[in-house]
């Protein structure tokens, strides 16, 4: 059976497209679009990875992240970024402004942190 659809986009929704995109074209590289114009200047904001694909942000007025972790509330989704040295990695992501959530294990192969927004994602060794 042939596949129903093609991935066009993740899509975050966020306070601030703009920061958002520029935070994750840091850690991932890649290229700044933004989308739009007139009353929908800064509600759609998309970053064009290096290796293929598209994240996009897009403006959610009273947004509330997720929680991590909370026996409450659910996380929704996360992203798993591989990196090569986790340390130097971890370094550089909190100096973006990242901030570490589940990260005292360092015999494990993957980090718990969450966006300038608060989505969490995961640095993970390859």
């Amino acid at each position: 059976m042939s596949a129903v659809a093609t991935l066009g986009a993740v899509v975050l929704d966020c306070p601030d497209p703009r920061a958002l995109a520029g935070f994750y074209a840091e850690v991932l590289g890649g290229t700044v679009s933004e989308q739009g114009g007139g009353e929908d200047e800064d509600r759609w904001v998309e970053l064009e990875l290096p290796a293929g694909g598209t994240m996009a942000f897009q403006s959610a007025p009273g947004f509330v992240p997720p929680k991590w972790p909370s026996p409450h509330a659910s996380q929704q989704f996360h992203l798993d970024l591989t990196v090569d040295d986790m340390d130097t990695a971890e370094a550089r992501v909190l100096a973006l402004g990242a901030v570490a959530l589940e990260t005292a294990d360092r015999a494990r192969t993957w980090r718990v942190y969450a966006d300038p927004a608060g989505h969490p994602f995961c640095l993970c060794a390859c």
